[in-house]
């Protein structure tokens, strides 16, 4: 799917809003996620850390999980942005348990992975960029 600079824009602010949400008590470092299903649905989705670390769930995997437990298994994209404090300076890739998570359910060669410092700084990557020779369901019958 194309999407368009307009739909990147508007996953952008809605990512952005989630940082205010993100439960960073810990590491102050404040995630937000916008994740795009194929029907136009956004969820957005934010860290929630948590004292023992291990409970804790990245932004993405909580976009994705809030989708997936309304019925909604089709996406076509995410953007990601983060930062100190909710201060987005960098770019800030997924995390490798977050890639596998999006394995699950997208197809690794067209799912859009956005990640933004500003409207105007926005890369662009697949998910088979990001997560080479990632393990899906197929391989699970070979």
């Amino acid at each position: 799917m194309n999407i368009t600079n307009e739909t990147k824009i508007a996953l952008f602010k809605k990512a952005c809003d989630m940082l205010n949400f993100s439960y960073t008590p810990y590491s102050n470092f404040k995630v937000g996620a916008a994740l795009l299903c194929q029907d136009g649905t956004v969820y957005g989705g934010c860290n929630i850390e948590n004292a023992a670390y291990g409970p804790s769930n990245c932004a993405e995997r909580t976009a994705f999980f809030k989708a997936v437990s309304e019925g909604h298994l089709k996406f076509d994209a995410i953007f990601v942005v983060g930062g100190p404090e909710g201060k987005i300076k960098d770019y800030c890739p997924p995390c490798g348990v977050c890639r596998q998570v999006m394995m699950e359910f997208c197809n690794p060669d067209t799912f859009s992975i956005f990640l933004g410092k500003s409207e105007d700084d926005i890369v662009e990557y697949k998910l088979k960029d990001l997560l080479p020779l990632g393990f899906g369901n197929a391989d699970l019958n070979k």
